[in-house]
């Protein structure tokens, strides 16, 4: 019996709910109040991990209005196209019954999230080294989801003696991805790519980055964008020395000092080459 309704029925009252831990959620569920005339008509969804900062849940690029009850007892079930990663949800009435008052009863539905993060402090970087001196790739993929309250820092980066390198950084809020298939016989050629992607990426939410490379073939995907392009240059394989850094550039020979600025945020969920690289560095 009864249900959540606010003392004033207007467009500032909303039902915030805490979940208790960051979960993936796939749908959601309302009804008015019980055997009442108070039920809600349509509401927007707002999704937030700290329940500081919020974000809107959109569908199709568009802020999403879900359509509510016509009347106090029926369930109307809505699941998302996109799963949301969240501690907190807000349900935010938009119009209800005119001949009544706001009246919300929710449910929410989805799954426990496991993920692995890791937290840069803007002077810390964490080094994947291989077992050979040198790997040569013809093919790379990296994956991962990072927050950020800066609007520059590098994510991660790989070079090799022969000139050859991968970088992906922040920079003023936008991702760069820098690469350099270099030929040791070539040293005057112009063989570096930079491709930049997004854009306020420093908002404190998590962001998705896809980089998928196939010799010369690349696709850098963040978020829901993609953007195909051809490396520049005559390789075709990239050569990376000793290891990849992630959260900043270290200098060769001196702890502790960085080139560039370093990533100040969170990483999830980090894998390089089928690599989770932060369960490795719990499992040390």
């Amino acid at each position: 019996a009864g249900g959540w309704s606010p003392l004033e029925s207007n467009e500032q009252q909303w039902l915030q709910v805490d979940l208790g831990d960051r979960v993936e959620i796939v749908a959601v569920a309302t009804q008015g109040r019980y055997g009442s005339s108070d039920w809600v008509t349509s509401y927007a969804l707002m999704f937030s991990d700290t329940g500081r900062n919020w974000k809107q849940y959109r569908q199709d690029d568009t802020l999403w209005v879900f359509t509510g009850n016509s009347n106090a007892d029926s369930v109307v079930h809505h699941k998302l196209l996109h799963s949301m990663k969240a501690r907190f949800l807000r349900f935010i009435p938009l119009k209800w019954n005119v001949g009544g008052r706001i009246g919300l009863r929710v449910e929410v539905f989805g799954c426990s999230y496991k993920s692995d993060i890791a937290d840069f402090d803007g002077r810390s970087s964490l080094l994947y080294r291989f077992n050979q001196k040198l790997m040569s790739t013809f093919k790379d993929v990296v994956s991962l989801k990072f927050k950020s309250m800066q609007g520059d820092g590098v994510l991660f980066h790989g070079e090799g003696q022969r000139g050859d390198y991968i970088t992906l950084e922040l920079q003023k809020g936008k991702l760069s991805l820098h690469l350099n298939l270099g030929d040791s016989n070539l040293h005057f050629s112009n063989s570096h790519t930079s491709v930049t992607l997004g854009s306020l990426l420093d908002d404190q939410h998590w962001h998705s980055v896809l980089i998928e490379r196939f010799n010369k073939q690349v696709n850098f995907t963040v978020d829901k964008h993609t953007q195909h392009f051809r490396t520049k240059g005559d390789s075709d394989h990239l050569d990376i020395d000793y290891e990849l850094s992630f959260g900043g550039i270290p200098v060769p020979g001196k702890p502790g000092t960085f080139q560039r600025k370093n990533f100040h945020g969170c990483i999830e969920n980090l894998y390089y080459n089928g690599v989770n690289i932060i369960d490795l560095a719990k499992r040390r």
